[in-house]
């Protein structure tokens, strides 16, 4: 592991945060370092601390421990991550041979010196108990691997030499920190201690020296797996056979989700990795045995459950794969459930059981799939396993695996202050499912991306314009973050592009649950003068191209068994076609009318199908209605108007007298792909009120 450090980068810290020590600058200087390295911590995981002399307001001289907040990631942590605590104070807890969880958060909180800081990391009393200026603390895989082999002791010696202190796994709290503490007094000259199944300690009178060691540790760690830890594969790997991600993963996602004593469905986004160093890994025909064990860390299991779900389905057909996943999802549930009884037996406590699924699935020939109610979660979770796969095949030649024993995995997994990490926020309407809007270049399309991210979705906005499409996906992400939403071209009239189109929304994401059918395009002429070439080219985007869309994701639908919605942007043309809008006003109504046929045929599959029909929608955010454009000057020139005076007559001639706007259009997705009334085959106007426009 390479050694970032650099003084000038150092002091520039120093002068970019005047208004905290020069020890705090370089606190958050080292720590980024160390957050930069995901063989260091992943997520959030890890601490650093710095201890400091400040004069209160009394102007007395005092003792401050400024340590990570719970929660802060190391390789953004600013001056204002790390909550300053009495020092003195909490030294004196040295004292106390019983601290329950809430009240020694209770005691940190209380001598907080800023009372709006955050939560201090769970671990701040080994911080304290430990003399050192400067302590670091990471999760590094090259450590954790060493240490979950048996003869862990032996490696790690022989890859560190003696000049170290080791410890059991024991968790943290004031049991931990007490043990810290008794280690470094009994042995002051060592320069780290070891956490067996959880990670290293190093510590310095300065920040460089901590960091110096622990880069120094992992690296000497490093090396010693390079010369002893690899095992050669034993014999020619297994072929798994073909495999169709198309298939498999919305069987998967539709087989992970499940529903709560609410009543509400729980769905998962999936995360997909499948390059070539894990498709090798999981091709290995000793890869079940080397890779299906705990986590390297008992941090990770609130992220990724102790064990991943082992899936085979190479060569099977569809029929096979859905009895595959449903007999290897029960097997693992089964499992989870007698773990959780054993457990709550064993310590005679009460808890509330988790949910059972799996949050990573290793398939054989596809790779490995990570599970989250959000995209983040399923992203970090493919994080931690992409590195525990690396971790685990690295160590092989050093012995079987030692993975930490459940009573410890269930303390982890069901410690109120290890799960407060995850928050309690209530989930959004939407949060896990995954949507599909096409015509995603346009105005309304802004809208309707808007509002579901809002709601929680995971968003493919697709078009066949690019720089449009992008222009749109640009703007949603810099609200909501790129992860979120994704810009996917697509010719909606091509059944072959709508096909390579779905398969790559499914290999991103693992499946659909919302499908908006946006795409449209205007030709302004009266029958008589209309060409065959432009009445046939607004009937394929707009009505074959509802038709095709709507082909593609049934499969989908149907592998999932989850139901799903289907919203599409219908018009008020429908219902009050205007004149020289002919292919338009029919192009719709052709489309309406396959959203109601689309109605009674996936009714039995849970899928609802339902129509908006909405008016007068010309931009939202600098983005122009594709239509307007063509549409807006023709009718400025028939009615002599200004482009905010065409916006005017549009607004004046609904019955409310308001402006219709993308949002609208957005609100009125978000309502039916919600399912908050059983309703499917409805149509719902978003106009403002025309009355030739009603639905009848």
């Amino acid at each position: 592991m390479k050694n970032r450090y650099e003084e000038k980068e150092a002091q520039a810290f120093v002068g970019a945060y005047p208004q905290c020590s020069p020890e705090l600058a370089l606190r958050v200087y080292t720590s980024r370092l160390l957050g930069a390295e995901a063989d260091l911590v992943l997520h959030g995981g890890g601490n650093t601390s710095v201890k400091c002399v400040i004069t209160n307001l009394v102007g007395e001289e005092q003792e401050i421990l400024y340590i990570k907040g719970s929660g802060w990631d190391l390789g953004v942590i600013a001056p204002q991550g790390f909550p300053g605590l009495d020092l003195a104070y909490l030294r004196k807890l040295r004292l106390v041979r019983d601290l329950s969880d809430a009240e020694m958060v209770n005691q940190f909180r209380t001598h907080l010196l800023d009372a709006a800081s955050p939560n201090p990391s769970i671990e701040t009393l080994v911080h304290a108990f430990l003399p050192h200026r400067f302590i670091d603390h990471t999760h590094a895989d090259a450590i954790v691997t060493l240490t979950n082999r048996e003869e862990a002791e032996k490696h790690l010696h022989e890859a560190l030499g003696e000049n170290i202190g080791i410890l059991p796994f024991i968790m943290p709290g004031l049991p931990l920190a007490l043990a810290m503490a008794e280690l470094y007094e009994s042995r002051p000259g060592i320069d780290c201690i070891i956490l067996k199944n959880h990670g290293i300690f190093t510590f310095g009178d300065d920040a460089k020296t901590a960091y110096d060691r622990m880069i120094d540790y992992v690296g000497r760690a490093e090396a010693y797996l390079a010369r002893c830890g690899t095992k050669a594969t034993p014999g020619p790997a297994i072929d798994p056979g073909l495999v169709q991600p198309s298939v498999v993963l919305p069987i998967l996602r539709g087989a992970l989700s499940f529903v709560e004593e609410s009543g509400r469905r729980r769905t998962m986004q999936l995360d997909v990795r499948r390059n070539e160093d894990i498709l090798a890994a999981l091709a290995r025909p000793d890869a079940k045995e080397l890779l299906v064990g705990g986590v390297l860390t008992p941090d990770h299991v609130i992220r990724t459950k102790n064990y991943p779900l082992w899936l085979e389905a190479g060569g099977l057909d569809e029929d096979e794969t859905f009895g595959a996943v449903r007999k290897a999802l029960a097997r693992y549930q089964e499992e989870y459930d007698r773990y959780f009884a054993a457990q709550v037996a064993a310590k005679k406590v009460a808890r509330t059981m988790l949910d059972s699924m799996p949050r990573v699935v290793l398939v054989p020939g596809l790779g490995l799939v990570a599970a989250g109610f959000t995209q983040k979660d399923a992203g970090i979770a493919a994080d931690i396993a992409e590195h525990t796969i690396a971790a685990k095949l690295r160590g092989a030649g050093l012995g079987p695996y030692h993975e930490l024993g459940q009573d410890s995995i269930f303390d982890m997994e069901y410690w109120p202050l290890e799960q407060a990490k995850l928050g309690k926020t209530k989930p959004k309407p939407l949060e896990g499912r995954t949507a599909l809007v096409t015509g995603g270049g346009g105005a309304i399309a802004m809208g309707i991306g808007r509002k579901l991210l809002e709601a929680g979705a995971r968003v493919f906005m697709t078009d066949i314009n690019q720089e449009r499409l992008e222009t749109v996906c640009h703007n949603l992400a810099d609200t909501f973050g790129s992860r979120l939403v994704s810009p996917l071209l697509m010719d909606v009239t091509n059944e072959e592009s709508v096909r390579l189109g779905m398969e790559q929304l499914v290999m991103d994401c693992g499946g659909l649950d919302i499908l908006v059918p946006n795409a449209g395009i205007a030709h302004v002429a009266k029958l008589a003068d209309l060409s065959e070439a432009a009445f046939t080219q607004v009937m394929e985007v707009n009505c074959l191209g509802v038709f095709q869309v709507i082909k593609g994701a049934i499969p989908i639908f149907k592998r999932q068994t989850t139901g799903g919605s289907i919203v599409i942007n219908s018009s008020k043309n429908v219902f009050a076609p205007g004149a020289a809008f002919g292919a338009y006003s029919a192009s719709k109504a052709g489309a309406h009318q396959l959203g109601k046929v689309a109605a009674l045929e996936l009714a039995e599959f849970g899928v609802r199908v339902n129509m908006i029909n909405a008016d007068a929608i010309f931009d939202d955010a600098g983005v122009s209605s594709g239509l307007w454009d063509v549409v807006g000057p023709e009718r400025m020139r028939s009615r002599n108007l200004n482009p905010e005076g065409l916006k005017d007559y549009y607004r004046q001639r609904n019955l409310l007298k308001v402006t219709v706007h993308a949002d609208h259009v957005g609100n009125a997705v978000v309502f039916f792909a919600s399912e908050q009334t059983p309703t499917t085959g409805a149509t719902l106007p978003v106009d403002g009120g025309i009355m030739a426009a009603f639905p009848r």
